[in-house]
C-alpha cells in the first residue's frame, strides 16, 4: 500500500474532502483497522434512505453504540449526500465530547449550498488528492503521470486497465453521477461543457467564448465551472493583482484535478502527446503537484498566475500573507535560453526582490541572470524551504 503524506489529526475529529477515487475511504479504513469503530457509508442505498427519511435515527443509533458498545470512533463516508447529519454530529459532540468523528466527502457543494452546519472549530479540515511523485517514489514515471495521471485505483495496473478505469470515471461519475445527484439538470449540456472545459484546462477562461463552443448560456457556463470547483474536480487560479477588486475582475484559469482525467475527457488516452500538448500537461502537473504538496503541509501560501495587458505572463505566482514570494515559469523543455525568461523578467521588473524560477526538464540547475532554472525534481525539493 502506498504511504500517503497527508497529515491526519491523531486525536481530533476531522473532515477529509477530496475528489472521488483519491483513496479517502481506503486511507481511513487503514488508519482505523485496529480501532473499535462504527462505520456509516452513505453510498449504500439502504443506509442513505434510512437516514434521509429519519436523520435523528443516526443520533439514537450512535448513542447506543457509544453508551452500550463502547464505540469511541464514528466514521461517516460521503457526508454531502445527507448534510443534515452534521446537526446530529454537532449534538453528539456536545453530549459525548470524548467521541471522535471522521467525516469524508467528495463534494463541498451540497454542504455550502445547503447552509449545512459545518461545525466550525469542532472538525479540522483535510484534503486528499491523487498520488504525488513523493508518495509513489521509485514507482513514479513523469510520462505516465502526464498521460494517465495518478489516481490511486490505477496503481500497479497495466496500461490498458488504467485507460479503462479513467474512461469509466469520466462517463460514470463526471457525466452521470453529478447529474444523478441533482447538481445539474441538463446532462447533455453539462457533458458538452465538460468536453470544452477540459480542452481549455489551464487557459485563460472567457465564459462567453466557452459558452459559444458548448452551445450554452454564459451564466450556465459560469455555474458549471462553480460545480466543478465545488466538487473538487478543478483547481482555480486567479490572476495576481495587488487590488482584490481588480483581481476578481480578470479571467481565471481552471485546471482539471488530474492529468489522466483531462486526457480521458479529451479522448486522447491512446495518443502520445505532441510537444504542445505535452507542454500543457507538464504545466498542469507542476501546478497541481505544487497545490497538493502545499495542501498537505497546511501551508498558508496561495497560488495565482500573472499577466500584463501587453501579454507578458508568468505561469505561477506563490503568495503568502497577501504578498508574492516567488514567480515560476513552467517549460516542458530540456534546453532553456534567454528568450524563455521574458515573462519572468517583466515580473521581476515589478517585483525586483523576489526569487524567480523556471521549472523544466533540464538535467541540472543553472542560472540565467537572477533567474534559477531548475529541473522539476529540484524545484519540489526546495518547495518547503521557500514557501511554507
Amino acid at each position: 500500500m502506498v504511504k500517503r503524506i497527508i497529515n491526519i489529526p491523531a486525536k481530533f475529529s476531522f473532515y477529509l474532502f477530496g475528489p472521488r477515487q483519491t483513496g479517502k475511504s481506503t486511507l481511513i479504513k487503514e488508519l482505523l483497522k485496529k480501532t473499535k469503530k462504527w462505520e456509516v457509508n452513505l453510498l449504500y442505498s439502504d443506509v442513505y434512505l434510512k437516514y434521509l427519511k429519519n436523520p435523528s435515527l443516526f443520533r439514537k443509533e450512535a448513542e447506543y453504540k457509544i453508551e452500550k458498545q463502547g464505540i469511541k470512533v464514528i466514521f461517516i463516508d460521503e457526508i454531502q449526500k445527507i448534510p443534515i447529519l452534521l446537526d446530529e454530529i454537532h449534538g453528539l459532540l456536545l453530549s459525548h465530547p470524548g467521541i471522535r468523528f471522521i467525516v469524508t466527502g467528495s463534494s463541498a457543494r451540497k454542504l455550502k449550498r445547503g447552509a449545512a452546519n459545518l461545525l466550525a472549530g469542532r472538525l479540522i479540515q483535510r484534503f486528499l488528492h491523487p498520488f504525488t511523485h513523493i508518495e509513489l517514489g521509485n514507482d513514479f514515471s513523469l510520462e505516465d503521470a502526464l498521460l494517465l495521471g495518478t489516481l490511486p485505483p490505477l496503481y500497479n495496473l497495466d496500461v490498458s486497465s488504467k485507460k479503462e478505469i479513467l474512461n469509466s470515471y469520466v462517463s460514470t461519475y463526471l457525466r452521470e453521477e453529478i447529474n444523478a445527484e441533482g447538481i445539474v439538470r441538463n446532462l447533455g449540456g453539462f457533458s458538452s461543457f465538460l468536453d470544452v472545459a477540459a480542452s481549455h484546462s489551464g487557459e485563460l477562461i472567457n465564459y462567453s467564448s466557452i459558452a459559444r463552443d458548448a452551445g450554452l448560456p454564459s451564466r450556465t457556463v459560469q455555474s458549471y465551472y462553480q460545480i466543478l470547483e465545488d466538487t473538487l474536480v478543478t483547481v482555480r487560479l486567479e490572476a495576481w493583482r495587488k487590488s482584490i477588486r481588480k483581481r476578481l475582475s480578470t479571467h481565471p484559469k481552471f485546471y482539471i484535478f488530474d492529468t489522466g482525467v483531462t486526457n480521458a475527457i479529451c479522448g486522447r488516452l491512446d495518443i502520445k502527446p505532441d510537444p504542445l500538448t505535452r507542454g500543457r500537461l507538464f504545466e498542469q502537473w507542476i501546478i497541481l503537484e505544487t497545490f497538493r504538496l502545499l495542501s498537505y503541509r497546511q501551508s498558508p501560501a496561495k497560488l495565482f498566475y500573472w499577466r500584463t495587458s501587453a501579454g507578458a505572463e508568468v505561469d505561477l505566482v506563490i503568495v503568502k500573507a497577501g504578498k508574492p514570494v516567488a514567480g515560476i515559469e513552467i517549460k516542458a523543455r530540456r534546453t532553456i535560453t534567454s528568450p524563455h525568461t521574458s515573462g519572468l523578467r517583466s515580473f521581476g521588473d515589478e517585483y525586483p526582490d523576489l526569487p524567480l524560477f523556471i521549472v523544466c526538464d533540464a538535467n541540472e540547475p543553472f542560472c540565467i541572470g537572477k533567474i534559477e532554472v531548475l529541473p522539476w525534481k529540484n524545484y519540489f525539493k526546495i518547495l518547503d524551504k521557500l514557501f511554507l
